[in-house]
């Protein structure tokens, strides 16, 4: 067990009692579990605690539980460099809710954030810009949440009659349904009706 984790696992429990819910130390990183609502009031804490000094955002992380009443999970991770420590910041919510931004706390979270709400539809109260920033303006959903189809809704192609890109809905060409599951030591079924017709063709 590092003894300093251990330290700043027991610092936490004491100095924020009421807004942890729960801390575990696993893999030489120190995970705490708190709320939405608390959320700003224990990443400020980390960060100004003179201590341990987590000051670095590397990255904020969401994972979808579609089978789960509260279906998303986000994951604040930062950084020590005085103690050369991670520690990771989860909370629990709901569909719907709406988080508060940490871009006072940490700047660099503003681009973190929208890809967070880009790609799970996660919004975040007071975001100075929440705009999409890795698919298109005109996009619908979103696609890293488990029930997105693998196809997506819409498909994009340019239209030699508008003379312009345009979005229309996917349609799946019937040829792409077919699969051939034969062996490929065996060889695809033309190939052996090719093949047979050849034999057939020698005998005659």
């Amino acid at each position: 067990m590092d003894l300093k984790l251990k330290e700043a696992e027991q610092v936490i429990n004491s100095e924020l009692t009421s807004r942890i819910k729960k801390t575990a130390i696993n893999f030489d990183e120190l995970l705490v579990e708190t709320t939405s609502d608390d959320l700003i009031q224990v990443i400020l804490f980390l960060k100004s605690n003179d201590k341990f000094k987590f000051r670095q955002l590397i990255d904020i992380a969401a994972v979808d539980y579609p089978e789960e009443e509260r279906r998303f999970r986000l994951i604040y991770l930062l950084l020590s460099h005085e103690m050369n420590k991670r520690i990771k910041i989860s909370i629990n919510f709901e569909i719907g809710k709406k988080i508060p931004t940490i871009t006072k706390v940490f700047p660099s979270s503003n681009w973190m954030e929208r890809e967070v709400f880009d790609m799970y539809g996660i919004e975040f109260i007071d975001h100075p810009d929440l705009r999409r920033i890795l698919t298109d303006y005109n996009f619908e959903g979103h696609p890293l949440r488990k029930d997105f189809p693998l196809t997506g809704f819409n498909e994009v192609r340019y239209s030699e009659k508008d003379k312009k890109v345009i979005y229309e809905p996917v349609k799946l060409e019937q040829n792409y349904r077919d699969f051939d599951f034969e062996s490929p030591w065996e060889g695809t079924q033309y190939i052996k009706e090719l093949n047979k017709k050849k034999t057939d063709d020698k005998k005659k």
